[in-house]
């Protein structure tokens, strides 16, 4: 399988008043076409300093990013984004909402041919009956199914999530998991999830790295050995149990503390 995302040897430091303050430094990731790859880390390691340099809303001090094949040296259209706040628009519908990426990467597009294809994830995500409202009409969890619907509404290579789900109730974080694994099943699509929540990273990701302390690289890459129609029971299963054991010792090295004995 070829990788979509190859980051080779990125560093990156940001200018402070005092001084340079690096955040990454000899970063190597690659993600698979088709993968789901989940990053976490403790606060401040430089994680979403990377979905901005897989974006290419800012460029590395020194390394690369490549994004199928190509070298990453400005915003890509084909990448879509999804973070923590929905940031939908109040004076558009849910529908004109989630058509926005189309209008952009598309225009020529035919308005009916958009409207469809929105109206084909809405129902995905059970938003159907909702394409006309406004989004402070919907609840938390219904604004960030129509931001994920507005994230992959025109096939972007990769999509990009900065704990969408992190300002949720646990209830509607879970089930907004089930969601996202129902709309890998019918629009497959590679991702890159930065999460606190290991639980999250284990029932969602084919793979999750482990970010170091900052300046921060891959310190470790977890397989996630579940099937692809894991359910939420699936994450208390022995297998499970042992994943999220390995996962929790690894923040507490990246942290900088002894693992806990077992």
């Amino acid at each position: 399988m070829d990788n979509l995302i190859d980051i080779k040897g990125v560093s990156h430091a940001y200018q402070t008043a005092a001084g340079p303050l690096p955040v990454l430094d000899g970063l190597n990731m690659a993600v698979p076409e088709g993968e789901f790859c989940a990053v976490v880390g403790p606060s401040g390691c430089g994680k979403s300093t990377l979905t901005r340099l897989v974006a290419g809303l800012m460029k590395p001090d020194t390394g690369e990013v490549w994004l199928h094949g190509e070298l990453v040296k400005s915003p890509r259209k084909t990448v879509g984004m999804a973070f923590q706040n929905p940031v939908l628009l109040e004076w558009r519908t849910i529908l004109q909402n989630v058509i926005l990426p189309l209008e952009i990467v598309a225009p020529s597009m035919p308005k009916a041919q958009k409207e469809a294809r929105a109206h084909e994830l809405l129902d995905l995500v059970g938003l159907n009956g909702f394409a006309n409202k406004r989004p402070s009409e919907l609840s938390g969890g219904m604004r960030q199914r129509a931001s994920l619907c507005r994230s992959i509404v025109h096939k972007p290579d990769v999509l990009i999530m900065d704990e969408p789900f992190g300002a949720l109730d646990a209830f509607t974080r879970e089930d907004l998991w089930q969601t996202m694994r129902d709309l890998r099943a019918q629009e497959p699509f590679t991702a890159v999830l930065i999460t606190h929540d290991l639980r999250e990273s284990v029932f969602l990701g084919d793979q999750v790295i482990v970010m170091s302390g900052r300046p921060a690289h891959a310190q470790y890459t977890l397989k996630v050995d579940l099937p692809a129609d894991r359910t939420i029971e699936s994450l208390y299963t022995p297998e499970a149990t042992e994943m999220l054991h390995i996962l929790r010792e690894q923040i507490q090295i990246a942290q900088g503390r002894a693992p806990e004995v077992h």
